[in-house]
């Protein structure tokens, strides 16, 4: 555009030269060689703004003399209208932290969500929001709220449907039993906000949730006694099984002496009495063998 006006103010300047410059140059000739750069400026600038490009992960979106149109132009080289202006817009992924960390959301300093729970306790959150803008509805989004759309939907609503939801949940039950439960429910009433205004909603993290100081000694304790009662209940049944192996073990030995005194008779017992005298007789220590029935004694020979 900026062209174009260069050469119409270019060819207005010519027609308005003196006849004569000065005696050695012809003023038509002049006159006819600035209209032709002026008039080769306003054709390169009319083509050049007929042709706009697109980057990859980008749309266009058109306005007329302040009107929006509702046709979009895709990455790559468009043909439009030279009086078009075009607003970029990235179609892509984007990310929205709110964290009570010190520049680590969009926002510097705390910028964690406080909301009050079910039973009265103010609990800090700290969200990220993945979003990105519907390539059909970006004119309507231009149109109805303007390229602030951060701070005008995202911002605000995810922090009003947070604090909507969190009083349906206790503090403990946030930070534990029904987290994963607590972020579908936020999920779905953003995603409803973002649909109705253009915007995608792709995922929605919880990323840190802080309890007051008191709940927080509350749950390391419960914690403590859980571990400690686990710890016991494992010793007790150490203990148990221990009791169970010295029974096993005992009931083995009063079953075996009972087979045994069941089963011995005289004879088997002098049957063993004599292998054992046997024994002794062949062993090299052995010396003298009593012999308790006739009461005499063997000596032995070695």
């Amino acid at each position: 555009m900026l062209t174009i006006i260069i050469g119409v103010i270019l060819f207005l300047a010519s027609s308005r030269l003196p006849l004569s410059l000065n005696k050695y140059q012809e003023p038509s000739k002049i006159k006819n060689g600035l209209r032709i750069a002026a008039l080769l400026l306003i054709v390169f600038g009319v083509f050049t703004s007929c042709i706009k490009q697109i980057d990859a992960g980008f749309i266009g979106v058109q306005s007329l003399f302040g009107k929006i149109q509702q046709k979009t132009l895709g990455s790559g080289l468009n043909f439009v209208n030279p009086l078009m202006e075009i607003k970029h817009l990235d179609v892509r992924t984007q990310n929205y932290t709110m964290s009570g960390v010190h520049d680590e959301g969009d926002k510097n300093g705390d910028d964690a969500i406080r909301v009050l729970t079910k039973d009265g306790l103010e609990v800090s959150i700290d969200l990220s929001v993945l979003y990105r803008i519907s390539a059909e509805q970006a004119p309507k989004l231009i149109k109805e709220i303007g390229v602030e759309f951060k701070d005008k939907i995202i911002r605000p609503v995810a922090r009003t449907k947070i604090r909507d939801n969190a009083v349906y949940y206790d503090a403990i039950e946030l930070y534990s039993t029904r987290r994963d439960e607590f972020q579908t429910r936020i999920f779905k009433s953003i995603e409803d906000e973002f649909v109705k205004r253009g915007l995608v909603l792709e995922n929605l993290l919880v990323r840190n949730i802080t309890l007051p100081q008191t709940v927080k000694l509350t749950i390391e304790s419960k914690i403590n006694a859980e571990q400690d009662a686990q710890k016991m209940q494992f010793v007790l049944q150490k203990e148990k099984q221990e009791a169970e192996r010295k029974r096993v073990e005992a009931q083995g030995i009063a079953d075996y002496q009972r087979i045994i005194n069941e089963g011995l008779t005289d004879k088997q017992l002098q049957y063993e009495q004599i292998k054992a005298y046997k024994e002794l007789a062949n062993s090299e220590n052995s010396k003298i063998i009593v012999m308790p029935n006739n009461g005499k004694l063997i000596l032995d020979a070695k």
